[in-house]
């Protein structure tokens, strides 16, 4: 029985198919644009993923990733659990660089809200980032960073919602870049939390 072609293992073809999601949306998301991203022939992908739903699926379900890692991530490098937790939201908008790449993955999450399957792994993910956003403001709390008392968990489902609604406003009225944006909506959020005395340099 032939073996799997060697040399191109499937998170470099999840990662040029994310890409292509980025550049052309999931319309244009076809086997053979992500063939020719990673240099390989369509039919490969087709043994690997059987069709384009099972590329999309592969895709969503790589999106999806353990809370407590991706916590760990997040606090590498980072004293400040609020310098954190700008640097995990500024890095899960990564991919959205440009308006266009916004809009091409905002067409994906349409997909997600409709299709069941890809639902489930979307939430996931969603679920996932709150989660770390959550323990990070408990940090902060912890650490003196927000004043004692604070609603962690509140607060990161709103700091969760800015997230989302910035990258949309930012993507209509285009002012500034999106890590700029998300800098500012975010430390306007958090700002009230902050103790007296102890300005939060974002």
């Amino acid at each position: 029985m032939a073996g799997r072609p060697r040399g191109v293992d499937d998170s470099a073809i999840l990662r040029a198919a994310a890409e292509v999601v980025g550049r052309a949306g999931p319309a244009g998301l076809t086997l053979g644009a992500v063939a020719r991203e990673v240099g390989l022939v369509p039919g490969t992908l087709v043994q690997r993923f059987g069709s384009k739903r099972g590329l999309l699926v592969a895709l969503a379900a790589r999106s999806v990733q353990d809370p407590e890692a991706l916590h760990e991530r997040a606090r590498a490098g980072h004293l400040s659990a609020l310098d954190a937790l700008m640097a995990f939201a500024i890095g899960s908008m990564s991919e959205m660089s440009t308006p266009e790449r916004y809009a091409n993955h905002l067409a994906f999450l349409c997909m997600d809200l409709t299709d069941p399957e890809l639902h489930e792994h979307a939430l996931a993910v969603h679920r996932a980032n709150e989660q770390v956003i959550g323990m990070l403001l408990a940090e902060a709390v912890a650490a003196g960073e927000l004043r004692a008392g604070t609603d962690a968990g509140a607060l990161a489902r709103t700091v969760r919602a800015v997230i989302a609604g910035a990258g949309l406003a930012w993507a209509l009225d285009r002012e500034g870049t999106l890590p700029e944006r998300l800098r500012r909506e975010i430390g306007a959020v958090l700002a009230p939390h902050v103790p007296e005395g102890e300005p939060w340099e974002h």
